[in-house]
């Protein structure tokens, strides 16, 4: 049997209309003994993904545990993307336990999730293993999640892949919302970004434009 290929993309990438971000705990407390990252590369990462989830217009969860009591406020760099956006705070260190984060679920109507947070062995196994049973498909930003130390994300992080959940990195995330540099109404916005937030790679992006005038698309 012969397979013909053609230039379409597959169903398993991302777009920015199939999928639900949810955020859970980018919180002080929570970065104070997060090891696994260190804490300016999880707040460039937090804001890379939640800047690319605005941007792309991606329905997106910020949800909290236990804010005026013990863990702080979520970081800066994720509500400043969304102004205004009420934050669910939570008792549960499961999110998916918590009924107001559910409703908001199912509100929005995506059966295709992508979760990032702190910590990966607890407040992210939990809401994604829960999602899985559920009948979710179910991604996770792993550089924008981190633990108490690189064994607890790296264990936390293979149980996950290994009951189905699909790993990437948070410029891998901003990059498949985009996919081809010829989408003209977004290609500012999406190189914004990565030159905001992108490291070495929004570095050379800066360099080509600065320097040849040159342009991805």
């Amino acid at each position: 049997m012969s397979i013909k290929a053609t230039p379409t993309p597959g169903a398993k990438l991302l777009t920015p209309t199939d999928h639900a971000l949810i955020l859970i705990d980018f919180q002080s407390q929570m970065a104070f003994a997060t090891k696994s990252i260190d804490a300016v590369n999880l707040r460039n990462n937090a804001a890379l993904i939640s800047n690319a989830a605005a941007g792309f217009k991606v329905p997106t969860i910020l949800t909290t545990v236990a804010e005026k009591s013990f863990s702080g406020p979520m970081f800066s760099e994720i509500t400043d993307a969304f102004p205004g956006q009420k934050l669910l705070d939570r008792t549960s260190m499961n999110t998916w336990e918590d009924a107001a984060v559910i409703d908001r679920v199912n509100a929005i109507g995506k059966t295709r999730l992508v979760f990032a947070g702190l910590w990966t062995s607890v407040c992210i196994v939990g809401p994604t293993l829960s999602a899985l049973d559920q009948g979710f498909e179910v991604y996770v930003i792993a550089d924008a999640c981190g633990d108490v130390s690189d064994e607890a994300h790296e264990r936390a992080m293979e149980r996950m892949i290994q009951a189905g959940v699909r790993p990437m990195t948070s410029l891998q995330y901003l990059l498949e919302l985009q996919r081809d540099w010829a989408r003209g109404e977004t290609y500012e916005m999406t190189t914004g970004y990565a030159k905001k937030f992108g490291g070495a790679y929004g570095l050379g992006v800066t360099y080509a434009k600065t320097m040849f005038n040159a342009h991805e698309g």
